[in-house]
């Protein structure tokens, strides 16, 4: 030990080193049982790849309200880490490091998020907690830690037997009335990437007042060594399977408005879950609502590795080149694919012309928000004297055609920070505000044992009806039994809109520029600039901060009028909710684009947000040529701005 502690030193005397990283390798050390870290780490040294030692430990790290992400398996694997291999080409052990994903981050955290549900629930019983997995390199070996270390802990654990998606850990925490939730997943990340994302009691990510508690419980710990308690006072694990899906998978249909538009016809779909959870629920859900569902046979295989693609991530059109190739071959309307955890969906719909087009996620909510918005009121669910209260959810920076859609309808909008953590909080709040005497009215159980006919009546009369939430980034969600973005859903009610574009003799791209006749042309184009690593890191800090030191006063020929400051003002959202303090800044300028910039929560980038849009009376064709062209040259000026900064 004293012999590699004094290479290390060295290192960091010629530079080799950053200063942290030893700081955060000693600690690391004193922290963990055994000498496998030691002697990967030894490994490393002998190898000189101090480039390695420094990305794998420049920081320790933290647990956030999103809880953990990073790199399962390193730039540079040992020969120790690799042992004997694990299942799909990866290797034995994840990698070593504090800023890595390994057991020792996963103990932290999940011991961390044990102890302060125990405190929360008191001593009327035992904490519950839920667990779920995407098909990612030790997703299944951190769930199945993490449920044991719960119940060595005295709570008790439901695991779910196999990779499941996102959403249904939300749902099944809610279902279960579970006092917390983790899905180990690292969503569309490269696949070398895992993560550890925790819920609270309501299905949600965790957000205040208990995400500073839970973040410096897990904080606070510098070691995966703990002591289990008696056997007579530990938990038990639940496995969740077949009966939980079906439970989801009833509620889903719930999300239909009008299910007599998918009798008749079968539409054909490809899907694809690009190597993830999506097949579990979506495929058997379509199928049962009439549809003909043709998966891509090459991608239905759950590998952590996504070895057909390149990212697996359905905001990216390779990864549907697979779906649309089979679709062009079977004569398919619609291509839909899912992430890994099946919390996003990306979509290809074919056009009048018999071509494939690919749909951004503004564009696909748009659809969904319009569809749902129009067919509200049509159903009589919302009317003159309710329609204030209904309410459509969307993030900063997604489209504002949203904004258009709801103003038309006389119904809300509030914008939240990135993050769907940020709507689903918004959901509790309007769970909140009902009565607990009206709900009881209806049910004796609380309000998740409401249908969705009765909790909507509730929150029509005594709080907010939501009618839809969603994101640029491909999420979307329809109901409130779920508390985070769900692809599942999303392809219920996609199937919807799709059906009713065929009642009416149109293609979705068609149905997608008859909205945009009505409320004028809207696009949006999202960048970023990549950096990894501890240098990455530093690079994107650094530049993101310049924004704020020195904003621009002007923007490719026009003037700034307005710059927001995410981080430093003082802002509150639509229904007067001060919001909290984000890395985000916004440009508007006086031709009208605007653009944000925002560091990444989950990746090595910082990400660029540019909109423009036309007005209805402007010829659609025209519309869509001048506001390209224009975003096109704001971002080529943003691009040389950013490598002056």
């Amino acid at each position: 030990m004293n012999s590699l502690i004094e290479k290390l030193e060295q290192a960091v005397c010629q530079g080799d080193l950053l200063d942290s990283a030893l700081h955060n390798i000693k600690a690391l050390l004193q922290g963990v049982s055994g000498d496998f870290s030691q002697r990967v780490i030894a490994e490393l040294v002998d190898g000189a790849y101090w480039s390695e030692l420094n990305d794998r430990f420049f920081k320790t790290l933290a647990f956030g309200t999103g809880g953990l992400r990073g790199r399962t398996i390193g730039k540079v694997v040992t020969t120790l880490e690799q042992g004997r291999g694990g299942v799909n080409g990866r290797p034995e052990f994840p990698c070593v490091g504090t800023a890595t994903m390994n057991f020792f981050n996963v103990s932290r955290a999940v011991r961390g998020m044990v102890v302060y549900a125990k405190r929360h629930v008191g001593n009327e019983r035992k904490a519950r907690l839920v667990f779920a997995h995407d098909t990612r390199h030790f997703s299944r070996d951190f769930a199945e830690f993490c449920a044991k270390v719960a119940t060595d802990l005295g709570a008790d654990a439901y695991l779910f037997e196999g990779a499941r998606s996102t959403p249904q850990l939300s749902f099944a925490i809610r279902e279960l009335r579970a006092d917390a939730g983790v899905v180990l997943t690292a969503s569309h990340n490269p696949s070398h990437d895992n993560g550890f994302k925790a819920y609270f009691n309501d299905g949600a990510q965790i957000v205040e007042p208990h995400a500073s508690a839970i973040i410096a419980e897990v904080n606070a710990l510098t070691s995966e060594i703990y002591d289990a308690l008696p056997a007579n006072e530990r938990g038990n694990i639940t496995i969740l399977g077949a009966e939980m899906d079906r439970l989801y998978m009833d509620r889903l249909r719930s999300l239909l408005m009008r299910p007599e538009l998918l009798e008749g016809a079968a539409t054909k779909v490809v899907f694809t879950n690009l190597h993830g959870t999506g097949g579990k629920i979506v495929v058997p859900m379509m199928r049962e609502l009439g549809f003909d569902v043709l998966t891509v046979a090459e991608q239905d295989i759950e590998d952590g590795r996504f070895p057909t693609v390149d990212s697996p991530n359905p905001e990216n059109a390779p990864a549907l080149k697979m779906g649309i190739d089979l679709a062009e071959k079977e004569g398919a309307e619609i291509v839909i694919g899912t992430d890994p955890d099946s919390d996003r969906m990306g979509i290809a719909a074919r056009n009048s012309s018999g071509q494939m087009v690919l749909l951004t996620g503004n564009q696909i909510g748009s659809l969904m928000a319009w569809y749902r918005v129009k067919t509200a009121f049509e159903l009589g669910w919302i009317n003159d004297a309710t329609r204030s209260r209904a309410v459509l959810i969307k993030t900063f920076v997604t489209t504002e055609l949203q904004r258009a859609i709801a103003d038309h309808f006389g119904v809300r909008v509030v914008d939240t920070l990135t993050g769907f953590k940020y709507i689903a909080e918004k959901l509790r709040k309007y769970e909140n505000t009902i009565p607990a005497g009206k709900i009881a009215d209806f049910t004796g159980d609380g309000y998740r044992s409401l249908s969705e006919n009765q909790s909507r009546q509730l929150r029509l009369e005594f709080s907010r009806f939501f009618v839809f939430g969603g994101e640029e980034s491909y999420g979307y969600l329809g109901c409130d039994f779920v508390r985070d973005k769900d692809a599942n859903g999303a392809a219920v009610m996609f199937a919807e809109v799709a059906a009713y574009a065929k009642s009416h003799s149109m293609s979705i791209p068609e149905l997608l520029d008859q909205v945009y006749q009505e409320f004028g042309y809207y696009l949006e184009v999202g960048k970023s600039l990549v950096m990894e690593g501890a240098d990455g890191a530093a690079k994107i800090a650094a530049l993101a901060a310049s924004y704020a030191a020195q904003p621009p006063s002007e923007c490719d020929g026009s003037a700034v009028v307005c710059i927001r400051d995410f981080a430093a003002q003082d802002l509150f959202d639509d229904e007067g909710d001060a919001l909290p303090k984000e890395k985000m800044l916004f440009v508007d300028l006086a031709d009208g684009r605007r653009f944000a910039v925002r560091p990444s929560g989950t990746e090595p980038k910082i990400k660029f947000y540019l909109f423009g849009s036309a007005a209805k009376e402007i010829a659609l064709d025209q519309a869509k040529t001048q506001v390209k062209s224009s975003l096109d040259s704001l971002w080529a000026w943003i691009e040389k701005d950013a490598a002056t900064r």
